[in-house]
């Protein structure tokens, strides 16, 4: 498994994501705006961008990336 592109440490469970946040030009480049929502696992992935999302202080928060698996909410859906 490979590392995802990018990792975020947030302080709630619930994110917005439009992939371009980092992007000059603004989320005309990113992708449709979805929300994340971190579950008892700690993170979680963009389903667009594999940006992965996690929670400061949870489960998930100081382990290895490449010992997690994918874990999408179905952002797009």
């Amino acid at each position: 498994m490979i590392a995802p592109p990018e990792i975020l440490r947030v302080t709630h469970a619930r994110n917005i994501c439009d992939g371009a946040t980092d992007i000059p030009g603004g989320a005309s480049l990113g992708h449709p705006r979805v929300f994340l929502e971190i579950d008892e696992s700690g993170y979680v992935d963009c389903g667009y961008c594999d940006r992965r999302f996690v929670l400061i202080g949870g489960p998930a928060d100081g382990v290895d990336p490449s010992t997690l698996h994918d874990h999408g909410d179905g952002a797009g859906l």
